[in-house]
């Protein structure tokens, strides 16, 4: 899938409870002071157009997962996307924020202590990121619009068994989301700085041309119990669903999931099989 390899890629850790304990990673976190103490703290690069090193690997796929070559433990982050619309000032900062569509994602990965940015744990090579090749319109990001009534579930099919790998929640238990998502993202991006686990993003982006368009995955969910103790191995297969809840129930999609086949109306499916690089 080449469809963003001009799209700048983002992530924000911790915009749901609980996610950055179960991952191990909330102690990365301990001298990153934020003004909501519920909120998200920050934001990282996994891809960015044009730039040498490890970020500049364009990482997407939409079936396959890589493991990487080192000896460490990967792990599904299943999560919702947006692609975005970027406006610049005349000096480079971000001036607004505009998500265009939204699917299922995942962003996978290492867990290994010692990293000193996130990023170095996003991108190890190619496929090592996930989006759905279907994704859904916004009509207006903001609370009566069509992502109210989304859902994201995800599982994890090893030797022919399905397992729930997270917890099926809704979009709205984002810590933040819409409005108040959009004007935090602005902030962190235009001020983020060089610190601890985060990047000068706004650095990054002046470096890359200023791209106007973006892949900003808003956080990973909670893991169920065999999701928070597994990890991925050679052929497993990862699958996140995000579903409209006025339409499908768990039910359906667990059967859906089963057959590996999933409707086409109100559905984002993403569908990973693992492989050894």
């Amino acid at each position: 899938m080449d469809n963003y390899k001009k799209f700048v890629g983002l992530g924000i850790a911790g915009n749901f409870a609980l996610h950055l304990e179960q991952a191990g990673e909330s102690a990365d976190f301990k001298d990153v002071i934020t003004e909501d103490p519920n909120g998200p703290k920050g934001m990282f690069p996994f891809y960015i157009p044009g730039r040498e090193g490890q970020l500049g690997v364009y990482p997407i796929s939409s079936d396959t997962i890589i493991l990487p070559q080192e000896v460490c433990n990967v792990q599904p982050e299943p999560e919702v996307a947006l692609i975005c619309e970027f406006s610049y000032d005349e000096k480079g900062n971000i001036t607004a924020i505009t998500p265009k569509f939204f699917g299922a994602y995942n962003d996978c990965s290492l867990r290994k202590e010692g990293a000193a940015k996130i990023s170095h744990k996003k991108n190890w090579g190619a496929a090592s990121k996930g989006i759905s090749s279907t994704l859904i319109p916004i009509d207006t990001f903001e609370k009566g619009g069509v992502m109210d009534s989304y859902r994201i579930a995800s599982f994890l099919r090893r030797e022919g068994m399905l397992m729930r790998y997270g917890e099926d929640v809704e979009l709205s238990g984002y810590s933040f989301f819409y409005g108040k998502l959009i004007e935090w993202m602005k902030k962190q991006i235009n001020g983020q700085v060089d610190f601890g686990p985060l990047e000068p993003i706004n650095e990054y982006l002046k470096a890359s041309g200023y791209p106007t368009e973006a892949i900003i995955s808003i956080g990973a969910t909670r893991y169920t119990h065999f999701g928070e103790t597994n990890f991925l191995q050679e052929g497993d297969e990862v699958i996140v669903v995000v579903y409209d809840n006025k339409k499908y129930c768990m039910n359906p999609i667990l059967t859906m999931a089963n057959r590996n086949a999933f409707e086409s109306e109100g559905i984002s499916a993403l569908v990973q099989k693992v492989v050894r690089g």
